[in-house]
């Protein structure tokens, strides 16, 4: 398997879902960046969602991934913990440096790499096919002799547990819980689902002012319905909705609700905005989800 791989996402739902035991699986959610692990005979690569190779800017997580056995396939989010609790705005800023930038920030905050889902194994090749669980096994398998910085997320069927851990591990930065069910195989678009904390909330892309190579703004369909246009996007943020824009053709201008003008994208993107920020005519998006 060779990188970019397509990556599976998760809607967003009010609550947790529920049903018999072992119908649905847990996982609490980090807030990083996601990021697939691609250990080839000779190398490590790191893949951002939207396909780049990121490998440059987390040149400590490829080096720790040299332990995993060749043919190895990861999927999960790249964090750094500060005073016991993730600290996303660190993560932000190694993303966002260069090579030489990025190793003095790693020297002083470590990243590191909580695993979910395995998409290719040593023995067993492509296993997206499996069921959840059948891939989990697989996965502790895999990092059972695995040493930090790289370890797998916890996962329970306990509904109980989950909401145990929704409240009591906000404290360390954890956004929320996902939500997987036990036969589900990996695949791409929005297969899990994901229960966070209300600080924030999720738009959808329709346009972007600007160039799709560099983007100014973007504009966003809120849930109320009403398109408008986000403040100007920040470097790292522009170059990973860049990273989409380019993927398909412009379509045809059109207006948001406040009648400002916009090119639109068939892209399917989603972006977090700010909590509060939806009660104005402009949003502040925050990342790409």
């Amino acid at each position: 398997m060779e990188p970019p791989v397509p990556l599976a996402l998760a809607q967003a739902v009010p609550r947790l879902p529920h049903g018999r035991k072992g119908l649905w699986w847990y996982e609490p959610k980090f807030d990083g960046h996601r990021a697939a692990l691609f250990r080839s005979a000779e190398s490590v690569r790191l893949q951002a969602r939207s396909g780049r190779d990121v490998t440059a800017a987390w040149m400590d997580l490829a080096l720790a991934g040299m332990v995993l056995r060749p043919g190895t396939v990861l999927d999960g989010e790249i964090v750094v913990w500060r005073d016991g609790r993730i600290d996303f705005a660190a993560v932000q800023a190694r993303a966002a440096s260069g090579i030489d930038r990025s190793r003095v920030l790693a020297a002083r905050l470590p990243a590191s790499y909580a695993v979910w889902d395995v998409l290719a194994h040593p023995d067993h090749g492509d296993v997206r096919a499996r069921r959840y669980t059948e891939r989990r096994r697989l996965l502790l398998d895999l990092l059972a002799d695995v040493e930090p910085p790289i370890q797998a997320v916890p996962a329970t069927d306990d509904y109980e547990t989950a909401l145990v851990w929704y409240e009591a591990l906000r404290a360390q930065g954890i956004e929320g819980i996902v939500c997987k069910r036990a036969a589900s195989v990996y695949r791409s678009g929005r297969i899990w689902q994901k229960a966070r904390h209300a600080d924030t909330s999720e738009a959808v892309v329709v346009g972007y002012t600007g160039a799709a190579a560099q983007p100014r703004a973007l504009a966003v369909r809120l849930a109320d319905g009403r398109t408008v246009l986000t403040q100007r996007l920040p470097a790292a943020l522009a170059r990973d909705a860049a990273a989409y824009l380019t993927a398909a053709a412009p379509g045809p201008p059109a207006a948001t609700t406040a009648g400002d003008t916009y090119t639109t994208t068939p892209v399917d993107l989603v972006v977090e905005v700010l909590e509060g920020t939806t009660r104005h005519q402009v949003v502040t998006a925050s990342r790409v989800r």
